[in-house]
């Protein structure tokens, strides 16, 4: 129960805001409007059929997920949480989903939206750290397709590890968690199920940094056929769990140097490859380099680099790059909704 204070305040604050004394933004900050932990919906609909909208659409096939407010964009659009109970890699974690501006706008009410799935580095558990709204990677992108440079992205925001012992490289390391399949599999399945998403894999990208970057990267180029580009920032190139001893099969089926040999090789399909790394980071930018000049341009895999003036490895060094070149070449190379006629 509100103690009398605690009311007398809520009173005065609506009185404030009624007489246009106080912004809500501005009380919303001190938690008195908080919608956070609520219930809501990205809008879903009816779900369950998997019906085709418009060309290439694919409509909400179901079942509709309980997602709770876990923070509100500057443009006043709101980022749900989930957890998801994976059917297919039979992990269970967070999933963090955030929709445009554009996806309620009623001129696109039958088309299927691009989407992509952001990782982040560090140990990716208990929470993925785009989650937040302090990165501004959400604000970004509202802003950037305003303006054209980025498709209207849905974003997804899984966990990237099992818990904060170990990386498991985005990959199915034998006798751990499915993280793998987890992360293109049953990830996309929940957007799938909430969302109006597009067919062909020209609607579907990852970005990540570090190690989160090593895992958006390896996807594309293990799983061509359902993804199509990446921004990598920052990324490990190869993998290096120290749980893949004894595993060295598997590991090297997860190594983004030989996926990227076996896809020229078998001459496609083509994928998109944007890499971001900070001057300062003196590793990761010959690692990168050295990726491009073996495999990049060559055949189906197409790369870009760009160079972060006194970058370093962190994420508020890669957000504010995406938008000098990054998500507008990987946009270019996606599809996003079309407006009813």
């Amino acid at each position: 129960m509100a103690t009398a204070p605690t009311r007398r305040l809520a009173v005065a604050a609506v009185i404030a805001v009624a007489l246009g004394l106080i912004a809500w933004p501005v009380l919303n900050s001190f938690g008195l409007f908080s919608d956070k932990g609520d219930s809501m919906s990205f809008g879903q609909g009816d779900t369950g059929s998997g019906s085709a909208g418009g060309t290439g659409t694919l409509m909400p096939t179901g079942p509709k997920a309980d997602f709770k407010v876990a923070g509100t964009v500057q443009d006043g659009t709101k980022i749900g949480v989930v957890t998801l109970d994976g059917k297919k890699s039979g992990f269970k974690g967070k999933v963090w989903v955030w929709a445009p501006k554009q996806y309620d706008d009623p001129k696109y009410k039958n088309s299927g939206f691009p989407v992509l799935i952001a990782l982040p580095g560090g140990n990716g558990y208990p929470v993925n750290y785009w989650m937040g709204t302090d990165l501004k990677l959400q604000q970004s992108i509202s802003e950037w397709s305003k303006e054209g440079k980025s498709l209207p992205f849905i974003v997804a925001m899984p966990v990237l590890n099992p818990d904060d012992k170990n990386y498991y490289d985005g990959s199915d390391i034998p006798g751990q968690p499915k993280m793998g399949t987890w992360l293109t599999e049953d990830v996309p399945d929940l957007v799938k199920a909430n969302f109006r998403t597009l067919k062909q894999r020209e609607g579907w990208a990852f970005m990540g940094s570090s190690s989160g970057g090593f895992a958006g990267l390896k996807a594309v180029l293990q799983k061509p056929d359902r993804f199509k580009a990446v921004i990598a920032s920052g990324p490990d190139i190869v993998p290096d769990s120290p749980l893949w001893a004894g595993h060295g099969k598997e590991k090297a089926a997860n190594n983004p140097q030989l996926l990227a040999k076996q896809l020229i090789k078998a001459k496609g399909p083509d994928v998109y490859l944007s890499f971001q790394v900070g001057t300062k980071e003196k590793t990761a930018m010959k690692n990168v380099k050295d990726f491009i000049a073996t495999y990049g341009n060559k055949g189906p895999v197409h790369t870009m680099l760009s160079e972060i003036p006194d970058g370093e490895h962190n994420a508020k060094t890669y957000v504010p790059n995406m938008g000098t070149g990054p998500i507008e070449w990987i946009s270019k190379q996606m599809q996003g909704p079309v407006a009813a006629p």
